[in-house]
């Protein structure tokens, strides 16, 4: 065998990335998604793959490009998922035997998601709507082209909504996301619901004739629907008839679906009381309407998946329900790990079923009491294990990086635990350079995450490891303001970004040099992508202990960030607690460019083109007053990436952003 290497950025064009295992009733075969990179079309290629019910066989099922989201009809006969040709995704069913796919949905803009009807009849499609001068169904490929030959002048974009932009989609096309099912024995496509609103959670109820959905209307209180942190629950009738709104208000609601029995809806959501910080919670409602009661209250741990990566862009999974239905299967997130928790639905007790040191982005029931887990871990991207909830055995079923993996030398990290300088309790780890000798000195790499309501945890992360191959040691914390710890750490930093965060992030650099003599204090670097963005931007404004920094699509001011960004209006006001006609002082105190005359530490800028999220006018506002200044400073701007470059963005341009990384702190961190 030949010697291992250390791991490089053109890696990323070898690693495989599987995801939604979806377990069919009939037989216990897993279907999922085995996603690679397409070097020819600078993007990636996703198709489903299907392992035997005993394991053992793990086989092609789908040959299309881009297909995703897979879904067994309830007798396991067949298999529909989405497949995107062009521009639009469609639904297309698969007898569960094999054969050929056939696309049973032809809506005009496509489809976003679908749920089988209990009884197989039918499949309940979330789509944009059309607008009144279009037709429902798709034209044919030729007359659009055809059509847009003969439009060849630009139109003006006339905006009249403050929600007129998302990061991923771009500005907004006036069509609103509603319900609709479709009949599949007579390909009729009845809308579900209608109007000036968007749908977004949805489930059929046990018998099929109610459907379930949430979105949000205008108020008394919120005239402009754009403007509410909340949203509401409704049910109506199979045909859309009989619309009812069952909440109140008052809840943010993310998940939903009826319990087993059909006589509660389980909603995962929160009250908002400490803003985009509140904890998630389970609540429950009569499904006739009445009180929605919360559940383990007083659980101080975040429910759903809240750990952050470069390997892929969004991850959960939602409610799964026991047979019997006393018991409902959550995630959670904690102490660094995404685990696989069980509640009963009295409120009497839950468990955690299967934990550990990783990051379990997805999971499925399966038959004989078994769980199908999609887990990554610090040496891994992730692959699928059976899990055996009686005796907590676990059989891996993929091992899709074992050939890349075998190659490589990775370094390990190391957990840590210490008490900031207030007493508080922080988590971290530390990773060696690939090749370390004991008794040297070295560089080291503090990374700081996004969110900043996110975690850091046992998950494999590419840029980390490439640091450490290039000879950097790499830590990393979970300062106050993340998930993972409680109410109180995650709800900490509002009102104070740059405060309490930042004093927990130099006691993490302080206790690292204290119990690591292996670091070498005078060769330090800090990285950090969007708040971890701004949070870089800030510790360069306010110290010199660091030799180099990169900052990755982040924020520097407040007061434009207000206006530019998708979600400024409202992000601002609930993290910062101010806008820029009444708290316009405020907002420029904790805008880390206000600091820009004292930045010494010569800093990379990366960001995104098309970043809607934290938009590149604030990595163009910091490089401009740095460069004027006569400061040490470089822009990169990757075209047509939006915020999540490092995680699913453009292949090429995300080895670029890695290179460029290592390459800077190389050029600026003696090593």
């Amino acid at each position: 065998m030949s010697e291992k290497r250390p791991i490089t950025a053109d890696d990323l064009y070898r690693m495989h990335w599987v995801s939604d295992p979806a377990v069919s009733p009939k037989t216990g075969a897993v279907a999922y998604i085995s996603k690679t990179v397409n070097d020819q079309h600078g993007g990636y290629t996703s198709h489903i793959r299907l392992i035997s019910p005993d394991g053992r066989e793990d086989t092609a099922f789908t040959a299309g490009e881009q297909d995703a989201s897979p879904a067994w009809s309830p007798d396991g006969s067949k298999l529909a998922f989405l497949r995107k040709k062009g521009d639009a995704r469609q639904v297309w069913v698969m007898p569960a035997h094999g054969g050929e796919a056939q696309a049973v949905t032809e809506l005009k803009h496509g489809v976003s998601a679908f749920k089988w009807a209990p009884d197989g009849s039918a499949l309940l499609l979330r789509a944009e709507a059309p607008s009144a001068d279009e037709a429902v169904v798709a034209e044919d490929p030729g007359a659009q082209a055809e059509k847009a030959g003969k439009d060849k002048q630009p139109d003006e974009k006339i905006i009249h909504r403050i929600k007129y932009k998302a990061d991923g989609a771009g500005l907004w096309n006036d069509r609103r996301t509603h319900l609709f099912v479709h009949d599949l024995a007579t390909s009729a496509c009845t809308p579900v619901t209608s109007g000036d609103f968007d749908v977004s959670s949805f489930h059929w109820s046990p018998d099929g004739s109610r459907i379930i959905y949430t979105a949000t209307h205008a108020s008394a209180s919120f005239p402009d629907p754009d403007l509410r942190l909340t949203n509401d629950l409704f049910v109506a009738e199979r045909d859309g008839g009989n619309v009812r709104q069952l909440t109140d208000g008052r809840l943010s609601i993310g998940p939903i679906a009826y319990t087993p029995d059909g006589s509660h809806i389980l909603m995962l959501a929160d009250d908002l009381n400490c803003g985009f910080a509140t904890l998630t919670r389970i609540y429950l409602i009569p499904a006739e309407g009445g009180e929605a009661r919360v559940y383990y209250e007083d659980l101080d741990v975040q429910l759903g998946h809240a750990c952050v990566g470069d390997m892929r862009a969004g991850a959960g999974s939602p409610p799964a329900f026991s047979e019997d239905g006393k018991y409902v299967f959550l995630q959670l997130s904690e102490d660094g790990g995404v685990k696989v928790a069980r509640f009963a639905l009295d409120g009497s007790d839950y468990e955690i079923i299967a934990g550990g040191d990783r990051e379990i982005y997805q999971f499925a029931l399966a038959p004989e009491g078994r769980l199908i887990l999609a887990s990554a871990d610090t040496l891994h991207p992730g692959d699928l294990f059976s899990f055996d909830m009686a005796n907590g055995e676990e059989t891996r079923l993929t091992d899709c990086n074992k050939e890349l993996f075998s190659e490589l030398v990775l370094s390990e990290p190391e957990a840590f635990r210490f008490e900031a300088s207030d007493g508080w309790p922080i988590q971290g780890w530390i990773m060696k350079p690939v090749g370390f000798k004991e008794g040297s000195k070295v560089p080291a790499i503090l990374e700081i995450h996004g969110g900043p309501q996110a975690m850091y945890g046992c998950t494999f992360m590419h840029e980390f490891q490439l640091l450490a191959a290039a000879g950097f040691a790499v830590f990393y914390t979970n300062p106050r303001g993340g998930h993972g710890y409680g109410q109180v750490h995650v709800n900490t930093v509002r009102g104070d970004y740059g405060g309490r965060d930042y004093q927990d992030l130099m006691d993490a650099v302080d206790y690292v040099l204290s119990a690591y003599d292996y670091i070498d204090d005078a060769r330090l670097g800090v990285t950090g992508g969007s708040y971890g963005g701004f949070m870089t931007n800030w510790i360069v404004g306010h110290t010199d202990r660091f030799q180099a920094a990169v900052t990755q699509r982040s924020i520097c001011n407040w007061v434009s960030f207000y206006g530019v960004s998708d979600i400024g209006y409202y992000f601002t006001e609930d993290q910062i607690w101010g806008n820029p006609w009444d708290d316009l002082e405020k907002l420029w105190k904790h805008s880390p460019i206000a600091y820009v005359k004292q930045v010494n530490t010569p800093l990379l800028i990366l960001h995104g083109e098309q970043d809607l999220r934290c938009p590149i006018e604030q990595g163009e506002q910091l490089f401009v007053a740095l460069k004027r200044l006569g400061k040490e400073a470089q822009f990169i701007r990757f075209p047509g990436a939006d915020h999540n470059l490092s995680r699913s963005g453009n292949p090429h341009l995300r080895t670029r952003r890695l290179t460029h990384i290592v390459r800077w702190f190389e050029e600026h961190i003696e090593h």
